[in-house]
This record gives C-alpha cells, structure tokens and sequence, in this order.
C-alpha cells in the first residue's frame, strides 16, 4: 500500500471465495499465471509432450494481463447477455473497482469511519483497528456489499466533451 504501511485486508465472502480458489497453485503465492512462452507451435497447434511451465507470482495488476483480462470478461458477458459489454471494460481500472466497492458500502448504509478503514484510506486513530470486535465489524461491513442489489440506484457521471 502507499507508504509502504502495513494494513489489514478485509475480505468479504465472495473475495474470500476467490482466494480460496487460487490457493494451492503454488506453495507460497496465492495469485499466479502460467507463461505462455513456447506453449504452442507456431500454426497455434499444441506440442506432444510438452510440460508446461510452473506457475508464476503476479507482480503487478494493472499490465496487458489485466487489459486482456477485462476483455475476455466483456466478451464472456456480451455472450452471457446478449449485449455488447466492450466499451464498459475497455477502460475498466483497477482503481474503478476500489471506487464500486466504496459506494457499494455507503449504499449498504456501512458507516463513513468504517469505509475508510476498509477503503485503505487514511484514519487518526489507528491503534483501535486492532481490535478483534473492530475486525468483526470490518468484516460484517465487507459482506454487506454482497447483498446489496445490483438494481440499486447509482451515481451516473457524464463526461462534456470540448466541441
């Protein structure tokens, strides 16, 4: 995190989902990838007894993996939905989604010194968030955002362009 402070990541039900599907890829990392250097030949067809490269750690999550992973995501909605989704991931960061999670929780009604702890945002008292009803708190607050609708009304921003 920024000033390479320590913090404690609270995760809801479906992060912790996630995790748990990542564990045991590697002994020690949970998110890792697999290179795709030498995996096929040329004309796209897959090598006999090729033994595929072991896992390695994700360094960084803003990189063409991310870009090629938020396409796939569009790609795999539009066809769930019918819709064309590509323009809503094209530009998708990874901060956007700090930002979803953040008014994803006010919606839920979770407190604003809740938010900002579990938000990663700067809090003056700091040594209260140790404490083990604190983390429950967190971690209710977290899961709250599970529940909410995804019908619930948002904030739309519209962008005026120069003409």
């Amino acid at each position: 995190v920024k000033n390479n402070e320590d913090r404690v990541v609270v995760l809801n039900r479906v992060a912790l989902s996630v995790v748990e599907q990542c564990r045991g890829m590697h002994p020690e990392f949970v998110f890792v990838y697999r290179p795709n250097i030498d995996r096929f030949h040329s004309k796209g067809t897959h090598r006999p007894n090729h033994v595929p490269k072991p896992p390695v750690p994700v360094g960084y999550m803003n990189n063409n993996a991310w870009d090629k992973a938020c396409l796939r995501a569009a790609q795999k909605l539009s066809a769930d939905t019918g819709k064309p989704m590509v323009g809503e991931f094209a530009a998708l960061r990874v901060h956007d989604i700090k930002h979803t999670f953040g008014r994803r929780l006010r919606a839920a009604g979770v407190p604003e010194e809740t938010r900002k702890v579990l938000l990663g945002h700067r809090n003056g008292d700091i040594t209260v968030h140790y404490s083990a009803a604190e983390l429950n708190e967190l971690l209710e607050a977290a899961n709250k955002v599970c529940d909410v609708s995804r019908s619930a009304p948002t904030l739309t921003l519209l962008k005026r362009t120069a003409v």
